[in-house]
């Protein structure tokens, strides 16, 4: 991939003064946010946190705000995965002698011969992320930012999320690392961690509303045209995207239970559509989609649950039929199960167009 020659002149903030957003608040009060940079960073997980927090002044009488600057080794350009350059404002040895609030964490990928994801860590800046982590109120991580986190030694013992396809590896890499690749984001006392890229909207709202208060945090993901602000329990996995089968028996098995989802599928029917006992059954779904077959065709009805949820003012006992649940209480546990909610409470935060969340 060529790299772009653009340069992001505007800064976090640093040295060089505020921004007219947020003339109001003063050096002496401002929480002050540490973003940390290296070559090859990802660019929307150094942008997408500071965009939320620059709307804390438009949402609040509080006389405090975020003051974000940009940290790398040396003060020379940082180039991004996306070919854009960004400056950082001081360097991490400078940025070591400064009351940190909060130390935010970004992360790298690289693809390799079979164009499978892995996430990198750079050695220096794990050692730098480890030293200023130490004087910060609170330390998050940023999508695949968490293996930094993890490689400092600042996740041992605690559980943490990561984005859906490195989260295996972030498990193999650091065993004493309790890997829940389910959530958007996850707290654990002063270390929170964040899932996908879109997911670190939502961790920074988190954090506004443990500064401001929820009413703050929700007016600015108003201000976002965000039409919720998601807990940190909301899965970042659809059915869609989890991991697909690496055979065609696999596929084929997939296609034919989301086919079927509305029916009284049972595992005698599957197995006999993939002509092979339910044994077979259990052993092919184990070590080809790494899960069960009744996990599997549970998750795929919550996610139709889910759409309908969203999308339409069908009854719940309308969607626990056309989903194959059968019944509301079948529904609502499932949900619990999966989401940690319930049916009604799902609609109320992520139906579309309904105002939820809006303050």
């Amino acid at each position: 991939m060529s790299r772009s020659s653009s340069l992001l002149t505007a800064r976090g903030g640093g040295d060089t003064g505020w921004s007219s957003s947020a003339t109001s608040f003063t050096r002496e009060t401002a929480r002050l946010i540490v973003i940390v940079l290296f070559e090859g960073v990802d660019l929307l997980d150094v942008t997408g946190p500071p965009e939320v927090f620059s709307l804390v002044p438009r949402e609040t009488d509080d006389s405090t705000g975020y003051r974000v600057v940009l940290a790398a080794r040396t003060p020379e350009p940082v180039t991004t995965s996306a070919g854009v350059r960004i400056l950082p404002d001081l360097t991490f040895s400078e940025a070591s002698t400064r009351s940190i609030d909060t130390l935010l964490v970004p992360g790298a990928v690289e693809l390799d011969a079979e164009r499978r994801v892995h996430a990198l860590t750079d050695p220096v800046v794990v050692d730098w992320v480890r030293t200023l982590a130490v004087g910060a109120r609170r330390v998050a991580s940023v999508c695949v930012g968490a293996h930094i986190l993890a490689a400092a030694g600042l996740l041992d013992g605690k559980r943490a999320t990561t984005h859906w396809s490195t989260a295996a590896q972030l498990a193999a890499d650091h065993p004493l690392v309790e890997v829940d690749a389910d959530p958007i984001f996850i707290r654990e006392g002063a270390v929170w961690t964040g899932a996908g890229i879109s997911a670190c909207l939502d961790l920074s709202l988190a954090l506004v509303a443990e500064d401001f208060g929820e009413r703050t945090a929700l007016r600015v993901a108003r201000q976002l045209v965000m039409y919720l602000k998601r807990p940190g329990g909301q899965s970042q996995f659809s059915v869609p995207l989890e991991p697909v089968s690496g055979t065609r028996r696999g596929e084929d098995l997939r296609l034919f239970i989301g086919q079927h989802l509305g029916d009284r599928l049972s595992l005698a029917d599957v197995a006999a559509y993939a002509h092979v006992s339910e044994r077979q059954l259990a052993r092919i779904f184990k070590s080809e989609l790494g899960t069960t077959p009744a996990a599997y065709i549970e998750s795929a009805r919550v996610e139709v649950a889910r759409n309908q949820l969203e999308a339409t003012d069908a009854t719940l006992e309308r969607i626990a039929s056309v989903c194959g649940f059968g019944t509301v209480d079948t529904l609502i546990r499932a949900f619990r199960r999966r989401l940690d909610t319930t049916p009604t409470e799902y609609r109320f935060r992520f139906r579309a167009g309904s105002g939820a969340g809006s303050g």
